[in-house]
């Protein structure tokens, strides 16, 4: 039972914790700003598509449209508190507690998207959590606390923990509905078929590769092999450094397959946030400095001028 405790609740330094609230932070105040439409249109929604779930399983009817633009507004300026750290206390629960009520209440009106519910899913892991002790703006003094603690640990290894549960409850169902069908029918083919069909009939672009790729049946059985082998093994991402870079690389390498097979994106992998919480992040700064120290560094040690024009 040591040996667990130990592993759900790592040693880690203040600055990873808060690393990982600036990643997932940034993400998520971009991700309401750029998708504001798509949140606020739900004021003038039709009615009877409204089917509450989760939190907000308990409506009766769709939410008046000042309630919805008040909670947005309330959201974004906890996001930049919550990104800055300021007043964390309060801008952190607020923050995870006001995207978990617009994220459910946009999955109420029939889309509901997993890397958004993982995204707010750690949002809310780490503003419970104190990820404000380090990487605030403006810099403050904080009160006497140990720069190394299970405290800043736990929290990342249940946003890690979460992660892999992602994947994971997408393989199971996979297998659930589909069987080994998944992998021996068409069905990964007639998903990318069915994306390129339905993007030409709305007018929208539709992937070349995609449609290009159709033709040949009998690539798609091991693709959709790879794909739930990968949902299915991510634990394997919490065993150790080399299998849990192996499974990023690859995993991300699936993401990027869907983007151009079938013009599907999910961001939140894409980026690399999905999976921050394995990695020590306390470095991420660092290794920023010294990667344009030394792009911005002649051979002989002298600092070039980048913006000119290279010799002829």
């Amino acid at each position: 039972m040591i040996r667990v405790d130990r592993w759900l609740r790592p040693k880690a330094p203040a600055r990873r914790l808060a690393a990982l609230r600036v990643l997932v932070g940034s993400f998520a105040v971009l991700y309401l700003l750029v998708r504001a439409r798509s949140f606020l249109s739900l004021g003038d929604a039709d009615p009877s598509r409204f089917e509450p779930v989760g939190v907000l399983s308990m409506l009766s009817a769709p939410v008046s449209m000042p309630t919805l633009v008040g909670c947005y507004a309330v959201a974004v300026a906890a996001g930049f508190g919550f990104v800055s750290g300021t007043w964390f206390r309060v801008t952190g629960p607020v923050f995870g507690l006001t995207l978990l009520g617009l994220c459910t209440y946009r999955s109420s009106w029939g889309q509901i998207l997993w890397f958004e519910n993982l995204m707010v899913l750690q949002i809310l892991i780490v503003g419970l959590a104190p990820s404000a002790d380090a990487l605030t703006w403006p810099h403050r003094r904080h009160r006497a606390t140990p720069e190394v603690c299970e405290s800043y640990g736990a929290p990342l290894r249940l946003a890690a923990l979460v992660t892999v549960a992602t994947y994971v409850v997408a393989g199971v169902a996979k297998i659930r509905l589909s069987g080994m069908d998944w992998i021996t029918s068409d069905t990964l083919r007639n998903h990318v078929a069915g994306s390129a069909v339905r993007a030409e009939l709305l007018g929208a672009p539709s992937s070349p590769l995609g449609r290009w790729l159709v033709g040949y049946g009998w690539i798609f059985p091991p693709l959709a092999a790879i794909s739930l082998l990968l949902e299915v093994i991510a634990p394997v991402a919490l065993l150790g450094r080399r299998s849990r870079d192996v499974w990023v690389v690859m995993t991300w390498t699936m993401h990027l397959s869907v983007a151009l097979l079938m013009y599907v994106i999910f961001p939140y992998p894409l980026l690399l946030i999905a999976f921050a919480p394995f990695y020590e992040l306390e470095h991420l700064g660092g290794f920023l400095r010294r990667s344009i120290s030394r792009a911005t560094r002649s051979p002989r040690g002298r600092v070039r001028d980048v913006s000119a024009a290279p010799p002829s």
